[in-house]
């Protein structure tokens, strides 16, 4: 029997939903769900089980799932056919008719004889933690791009299992078929077919991976600054980019409430152009097919000109969340600790307690004399505290570098006027005698152009 300080009492049902934005009377459960975090020997992680447990009932709240119960249970030894034992893995299936659980969420990576016995011991679904995921990312997709990315995904890990629960064809929610559908039970799709939509799905996302490249090359051309959003997911990357872009994207206190990359401009306060790009949430353990399923949307950060990491500062495993999508990047070939395009923005600040929030101030401000650079930045996205602060920072690094010119422009010559506001930051102007005297920060390569198109 698992240890009494192993279970961690949940939120009701009615709850759950409401930290969503959801309402309780009018969002249905998609089912009922047991969460189970094994606890295997040699285990690395740094974070409590209690944390990680959870993270898993809020993976399984975030697609509606009623989970009335949640336990770590210990595996002294892992067995290759049930990877609990045969008596741990019975009580589970105790527990799963007990509470008329009809999914059991492994919060473990399963083998597919192992998914397979668990569901003949427990008379009920079961999933691993990246099917979970996999199920979410499902739900959550709405671009075609996503949905494209997600299904490849999908797809990559149903090819070295059974396929029986795969329903692509015929579904009528979203997901992947995991939790069920119509004609769940008969529909098996032969190994050669999926790899056959593998290989098409490649195909389309190579062309979108191809059009992302000619939109970043646009924006090259046209001198506009990428700045991409990275971080574990519900950090409050969503909610900092409607603040500073104007858009509408969903902003939850839920796991993974956006899924789709979108892209928006917005002036600086130099006046200058850039382009923000929010990308997936980032999560422990991320499935490795996700990785590999979302390069295309991920190269966005790798041509990004400075990426931003959005952390939950009032989080309590802040830290391991940052370890997290260090390791992510890693994967991406960006070294987080030495790029000096990787900005922290430590964001939910509005949630600490006062003191908190001056240790960090003060803090920030040590390491900025330190280190003689600005590397993280203390903001609220939900209240705007700090905002004015990671702005003007952006300006400063994408200014960087910029050659300070002092120009004398004949008033009537609104062409050249015009072009040095759109491509540079106009720091000190006065007018007297018909002429514009200006002293204006330039990109080396645009104080070039200037020079050229407007010689003399």
């Amino acid at each position: 029997m698992p240890d009494p300080d192993d279970r961690i009492p949940l939120r009701s049902p009615d709850s759950a939903m409401q930290g969503q934005g959801a309402d309780p009377a009018t969002a249905a459960h998609t089912g009922r769900a047991l969460v189970i975090l094994p606890l295997l020997p040699g285990d690395s992680s740094t974070r409590p089980p209690q944390a990680r447990l959870a993270e898993a009932v809020a993976l399984a709240e975030a697609i509606r799932l009623d989970v009335p119960h949640c336990e770590v249970v210990k595996v002294a030894r892992p067995d290759p056919a049930s990877l609990f034992g045969r008596g741990a893995a019975e009580r589970i299936g105790g527990m799963a008719e007990a509470f008329e659980a009809d999914l059991v969420v492994i919060d473990h990576a399963l083998s597919p004889v192992q998914q397979r016995n668990l569901e003949r011991i427990c008379m009920a679904k079961v999933i691993d933690r990246t099917g979970l995921i996999l199920e979410i990312f499902g739900e959550r997709a709405r671009t075609r791009e996503g949905q494209l990315q997600v299904e490849l995904a999908a797809l990559t890990y149903q090819r070295s299992r059974l396929v029986r629960s795969w329903t692509h064809l015929e579904r009528q929610r979203g997901g992947f078929g995991f939790l069920g559908g119509p004609g769940e039970s008969q529909l098996e799709l032969d190994r050669r077919l999926i790899a056959e939509r593998i290989t098409r799905l490649k195909r389309e996302l190579e062309e979108v991976r191809r059009t992302r490249g000619l939109h970043r090359a646009a924006r090259q051309r046209g001198d506009t600054p990428l700045v991409a959003l990275v971080g574990y997911t519900n950090a409050g990357k969503s909610t900092l980019f409607n603040r500073l872009s104007g858009a509408d994207v969903t902003a939850q206190d839920m796991l993974f409430a956006t899924l789709d990359p979108t892209v928006r401009q917005f002036p600086l306060p130099s006046g200058r152009t850039i382009a923000l790009s929010d990308t997936v949430g980032f999560v422990s353990d991320l499935p490795t097919q996700l990785v590999a399923a979302f390069r295309a949307t991920l190269e966005e950060v790798q041509a990004a000109d400075l990426i931003l990491h959005v952390r939950d500062v009032s989080h309590p495993d802040s830290e391991a969340q940052k370890a997290d999508v260090e390791r992510v990047l890693a994967e991406l070939g960006i070294d987080a600790e030495n790029d000096p395009r990787v900005v922290e923005v430590l964001n939910k600040t509005d949630l600490l307690p006062a003191t908190a929030r001056g240790a960090l101030g003060m803090r920030l401000t040590n390491q900025r004399m330190m280190e003689g650079a600005e590397r993280a930045v203390a903001v609220s996205a939900l209240t705007g505290l700090g905002l004015d602060d990671l702005l003007d920072l952006l300006d400063r690094r994408l200014s960087s570098g910029w050659r300070v010119m002092e120009l004398s422009i004949d008033l009537a010559d609104g062409r050249a006027l015009a072009w040095l506001y759109a491509h540079g930051q106009v720091l000190d102007r006065r007018d007297e005698e018909g002429m514009a005297r200006l002293r204006v920060a330039l990109d080396p390569a645009d104080a070039a152009r200037f020079e050229t198109q407007f010689a003399g």
